[in-house]
């Protein structure tokens, strides 16, 4: 098995990053801003966050994932093949698995609208496939 290449996995990983949170502020500003204020004009969400740094959080968690995805495409490609599918499969697993259950859960049990969990999911689906064949594209052996 090849060694993997870390400084290629970082710089798919912060090309991911980007990507994914521009793909996050997108998504929370065009299509969920107006469900997020209903929420809170209803009293389901915080008018205030809980915690003050939450974007900035939020942002480095994106990156973290990003990273985590970058290295799991590194990782696999020397059993499924360099390339684009694989880098789609590596996205699609990672982005289920980080929005599908949570996005289940809420749209099941909250009291608000159900776009507002199924953007959530598509978030982290969509943004983990970007992530993804953007490290695949950036990855070199």
């Amino acid at each position: 098995m090849a060694a993997v290449n870390s400084r290629r996995v970082l710089l798919g990983a912060l090309a991911g990053g980007v990507l994914w949170n521009v793909w996050s502020i997108c998504v929370r500003l065009f299509v969920l801003a107006k469900p997020y204020a209903a929420g809170q004009e209803s009293g389901f969400f915080l008018k205030q966050p809980r915690y003050a740094l939450f974007p900035l959080f939020w942002i480095v968690t994106l990156f973290v994932l990003a990273y985590i995805v970058a290295w799991l495409y590194a990782h696999v490609r020397a059993t499924r093949g360099a390339g684009p599918a694989t880098a789609l499969q590596v996205g699609v697993l990672v982005g289920f698995a980080a929005g599908f259950p949570g996005g289940l859960g809420m749209a099941t049990w909250a009291p608000y609208t159900q776009t507002i969990p199924f953007w959530q999911m598509l978030e982290m689906l969509v943004g983990a496939i970007l992530a993804a064949l953007v490290a695949g594209f950036l990855y070199r052996d």
